[in-house]
């Protein structure tokens, strides 16, 4: 059994519904608890979360873990500001990135551990990750399974700079059985390196905190590839998801159209960030060259989705002036990236399908 310490950073917002699974999973790992450190944000929250983990926090400290902390936020820092501020108390070689609505298998810190001591270059490790309900935990002697539909394999990314979770909405027949390399892990429980979190930093920041809310993931995952940084997925790694924006898979055009009723229960705070921040990830870490050679799907792509949202989602434009306002900052670190990448555009490129 490996001697490596794991730190566990667990950000919560209004997560009452799930923090008692997650803290359950946490405290079922077969990796040694002395060997755990576990660290909880509590993101404002306004419901019933901070209540339940206070009541777990006795059951927790004698539990043997490494260390543990609790720390009260006065307001939503956002999923990964909070993950960079729970960074402060993690001497863990490894960070486990856990959202609330994520319950993991009991070996997964064990075998995600073995994998990554195997190389030293694996700067992050993605799970294979499978869809749950919450509502399928009100079912009495409910069981996690291996198999089912899969949330996420990690992230792909193609021509048109879309960017997909792998697998995403697939029923598990055996395709995702194999260890490979991927283009970027996905946000809902990355396994990193805390080597690698601390190389890829810009300006001492870890996350770009002008991103807020969304995107953040896929910034810091494609700043890793290129800094030379291995993003590896692993079958033998699992968790189960509850993800509540996308719980449909999209193959066309015409099924964004049919999904119009769902994504107008998401945040109109949340599609605006969405807009934007994706843009500014390309800006920040694509190499020109590859721009250039995937112009014309990527102006495709960008025309169908300003046709889209001038139709049916008008208010996202709203963050428009944010975008011209925060465009020079973003391409001034896009010139400190740009000087610290180590792989060049023709091996980046190998990744947009």
């Amino acid at each position: 059994m490996s001697s490596t310490t794991v730190t566990i950073n667990l950000v919560v917002s209004n997560g009452e519904r799930y923090i008692k699974h997650c803290l359950g999973a946490v405290l079922a790992q077969s990796y040694p608890r002395e060997l755990i450190e576990l660290n909880i944000l509590d993101n404002g929250s306004f419901d019933e979360t901070k209540i339940i983990i206070k009541n777990y926090k006795l059951k927790i400290e004698n539990s043997n873990f490494a260390t543990f902390n609790f720390i009260e936020s006065g307001k939503n820092l956002g999923m990964w500001p909070g993950q960079e501020e729970l960074l402060k108390y993690t001497n863990g070689k490894y960070v486990l990135s856990l959202c609330v609505d994520v319950i993991l298998d009991k070996d997964f810190i064990k075998n995600a551990v073995e994998i990554m001591e195997k190389n030293d270059k694996i700067g992050a490790l993605e799970a294979k990750i499978y869809k749950y309900d919450i509502r399928d935990l009100e079912i009495e002697n409910y069981k996690f399974k291996t198999g089912g539909i899969i949330d996420t394999c990690g992230f792909n990314i193609f021509k048109s700079r879309r960017v997909t979770n792998i697998g995403h909405g697939e029923v598990d027949k055996g395709q995702f059985s194999e260890q490979k390399e991927i283009f970027a892990v996905e946000g809902a429980a990355p396994f990193l390196r805390r080597e690698a979190i601390n190389d890829i930093k810009i300006n001492e920041d870890f996350i770009d905190h002008e991103y807020f809310w969304y995107g953040d993931d896929l910034d810091f995952a494609w700043r890793m590839t290129l800094l030379g940084w291995k993003q590896v997925f692993s079958p033998s790694v699992i968790a189960w998801h509850d993800r509540q924006t996308t719980k449909t898979l999209k193959k066309n055009w015409f099924d964004y159209i049919l999904r119009i009723p769902i994504r107008n229960q998401i945040p109109l705070k949340k599609r605006r960030l969405d807009w934007k921040n994706t843009r500014f990830t390309i800006i920040k870490n694509d190499y020109i060259i590859n721009i250039v050679k995937d112009l014309p799907a990527i102006l495709s792509r960008e025309l169908a989705v300003f046709g889209y949202t001038l139709l049916f989602e008008p208010k996202v434009f709203a963050e428009l002036p944010a975008f011209l306002i925060l465009l020079p900052n973003m391409i001034k670190k896009r010139r400190e990236i740009m000087k610290r990448a180590t792989v060049p555009a023709k091996e980046i490129k190998k990744w947009f399908k």
